[in-house]
């Protein structure tokens, strides 16, 4: 006889389904030329490989290059290494020791790669241990992949815009 499992598994959010054009929706982003789109790769980290796969193809449908996915810190900070993206979005909890800060940490002090932070841990004080980092931006988990392309964008823009003398 076999036994069986109990134990509830930990909720994990995916990303809900949107409308077919609804990832093409950033302004800021949609307008630009498209080397520019190439130039600006982004590394997904996410250890939930359906919701990893997800932001990959809502990205990449929105005209953005995703250099990509890792699933641990230290795979992230390997693959920052080789592809030297223009920016992070980043999981807090991953699958390995590491978790997603200290990911951004290591980004940010190696390579001055700044990270999205799209997870469920958004309390004040996951955003204190963030903060030394210059996040760019915050997704509360579950979002939309219309949101996902849009704060990508406003953070590519943010980037991009010349500094004010």
């Amino acid at each position: 006889m076999t036994g069986s499992c109990t134990t509830p598994l930990p909720a994990r959010f995916a990303l809900p389904p949107g409308e077919p054009n609804e990832t093409r929706s950033g302004p800021e982003w949609k307008d630009a030329p498209e080397h520019e789109r190439q130039r600006a790769g982004i590394l997904v980290v996410e250890d939930d490989f359906l919701i990893a796969m997800q932001m990959e193809t809502t990205l990449r449908d929105a005209g953005f290059d995703v250099v990509g996915t890792a699933a641990t810190a230290d795979d992230a900070i390997s693959l920052a290494r080789e592809t030297r993206p223009a920016l992070a979005v980043m999981d807090i909890r991953l699958a390995s020791e590491r978790d997603g800060i200290d990911a951004a940490r290591q980004l940010f002090s190696e390579f001055n790669i700044r990270c999205i932070f799209a997870t469920a841990h958004d309390d004040v004080h996951t955003h204190a241990r963030a903060e030394p980092f210059a996040p760019l931006g915050w997704l509360a988990k579950p979002y939309t992949p219309a949101s996902l392309v849009e704060l990508v964008a406003k953070a590519l823009a943010t980037m991009n815009r010349p500094k004010q003398a």
